[in-house]
């Protein structure tokens, strides 16, 4: 990965904290009374997977920085894609309610699920390949 596609994952994981950030202050202070406890256990577990993996991504683009393959690049696409899809059917789901959204949308939310476990696992491949090529 090279520093530009490397500026583009810590871009991409420093905008996702900034709405984890934002929508920890909404499930705190603005969603408690208008969500029952229930949409609000699902929705305070967006927020924290979103904060864990959006973390993750700065890492990740940190160490991309260190000159290592482009499987990082691979690894980042799975985490963003593995964000939206995981942490996004989440919050459709918290309100679905509110917004009407149907039920199945929990049901993208394992394939979310299998993308962050895939981008995490392309990492660790990448990066045990890096050491052993070092």
């Amino acid at each position: 990965m090279n520093n530009r596609a490397s500026n583009w994952v810590l871009a991409t994981g420093g905008a996702f904290m900034a709405l984890a950030t934002i929508g920890g202050a909404l499930g705190a202070h603005a969603l408690p009374g208008k969500l029952t406890p229930g949409q609000l256990e699902i929705y305070d577990t967006a927020v924290r997977f979103q904060f864990f993996q959006a973390l993750g991504l700065l890492v990740l683009g940190a160490v991309a920085r260190g000159g290592y393959s482009d499987g990082l690049h691979a690894a980042a696409l799975l985490l963003i894609g593995g964000i939206v899809t995981f942490c996004g059917s989440l919050y459709l789901l918290a309100f679905h309610i509110t917004l009407g959204a149907p039920l199945v949308v929990g049901l993208t939310t394992p394939l979310g699920g299998i993308l962050l476990i895939g981008g995490w696992v392309m990492f660790a491949i990448t990066s045990w390949r890096s050491r052993r090529a070092g």
